[in-house]
């Protein structure tokens, strides 16, 4: 989340910690990562919606769900509107973080070296999203 921005969902941390639990608190409010191949959405794919578990906001379709293996669940596309993205040059490197509109939850990251028609790939944590299995 961007430093004293407001989004339209606010909790205080207090609240945020009770909801998300350590591992899930550390990468949404705290900009962290969880180690590769370690997520359980990251050889997910059944049909549905990826939301944010911070605030359940709808990102990602699973139709632009493929298998990048680099150790994170990856897509192609956001759902329109529902991700900000902004420079992130931590680490010595130049990347772009996508963190949740709704919330300002940290998601991962987006990088132009997608292999699909985008030529995208949204690397984003397990521990961030919640699945919303499709009802067709």
């Amino acid at each position: 989340m961007e430093k004293n921005k407001r989004y339209p969902v606010e909790k205080t941390e207090e609240e945020w910690k009770a909801q998300l639990g350590d591992s899930s608190y550390h990468i949404l409010r705290e900009k962290g990562t969880e180690y590769p191949y370690t997520g359980e959405y990251n050889t997910h794919f059944e049909k549905g919606l990826y939301s944010c578990k911070g605030c359940g906001a709808d990102l990602f379709e699973s139709p632009h769900k493929f298998e990048s293996h680099c150790g994170w669940p990856s897509f192609d596309e956001a759902l329109p509107g529902s991700i900000e993205y902004l420079p992130d040059n931590n680490h010595g490197m130049q990347r772009i973080e996508i963190i949740c509109i709704q919330c300002g939850g940290h998601q991962g990251h987006v990088f132009q070296d997608g292999p699909t028609s985008t030529g995208k790939r949204y690397c984003v944590n397990s521990a961030s999203i919640i699945f919303k299995p499709s009802s067709k």
